[in-house]
């Protein structure tokens, strides 16, 4: 086990005081490198290439997906989740074990189990989990967007991935409408700033997709919406 992750194991309240920058900023000074950059987050590998830290700086909907890992511990779909916490402002840091892309193959075969199988495969356990946390949350968490399977494109790998010994795993699972989210930060800051609370929504405009695929003054334009409170 590495040494950041062994303290932040040892000392959660600490942890939680952190914020994304400062958690990336242990994981590089231990490390860990940058595997992996979503809409939301940033993924670091461990040096050994066992686990993988997902951190986000703003985060609505990340634990339901970890909410539904640790309520079914040893389903053979699910990542095994080793530490999970709230950052600072409202980004979360998620440890688990390493993962690497699906074959479409492999893609395929899982939701064709996801629809069709009887009640003793192990998906079935998953998706009736799934479906159950979905209903839960869905009128309160804000913009909540549910389900994600990436049902336009059947060959895409990004819900499901893959242990190093080839079993496929099931992750990401749930999304926030982001693509809601941004647009009416920008034509209307109260409506959005009002369904986070402040101590939720500090980092809002760092989130990866922002930072990556913005132009300068689209993240000046998002930044000024996001502290006009």
């Amino acid at each position: 086990m590495s040494e950041v992750l062994r303290g932040f194991l040892s000392d959660p309240a600490a942890l939680a005081e952190l914020n994304h920058r400062e958690a990336a900023g242990w994981l590089l000074a231990d490390g860990w490198n940058v595997c992996g950059v979503g809409d939301w987050a940033t993924v670091w590998r461990s040096p050994d290439g066992v686990l993988a830290a997902r951190v986000s700086p703003f985060e609505p909907a990340y634990e339901v997906f970890v909410h539904l890992c640790r309520a079914l511990p040893g389903n053979p779909l699910l990542p095994r989740i080793e530490l999970d916490s709230a950052l600072e402002g409202g980004g979360r840091l998620t440890v688990m074990e390493a993962l690497v892309p699906a074959g479409k193959d492999a893609v395929a075969e899982v939701w064709k189990r996801w629809d069709e199988a009887d009640a003793d495969d192990p998906v079935t356990a998953v998706r009736r989990e799934a479906e159950r946390l979905d209903a839960e949350v869905a009128e309160t968490i804000p913009y909540w967007g549910g389900l994600d399977r990436n049902p336009g494109d059947p060959s895409n790998s990004g819900n499901v991935m893959a242990a190093p010994t080839g079993e496929p795993r099931l992750v990401d699972l749930f999304y926030a409408k982001g693509l809601e989210i941004y647009p009416e930060l920008l034509a209307d800051p109260s409506k959005v700033l009002a369904a986070f609370p402040p101590g939720r929504r500090r980092y809002m405009a760092e989130i990866a997709a922002v930072v990556r695929m913005s132009t300068p003054e689209e993240i000046a334009a998002i930044r000024k919406a996001a502290a006009s409170d």
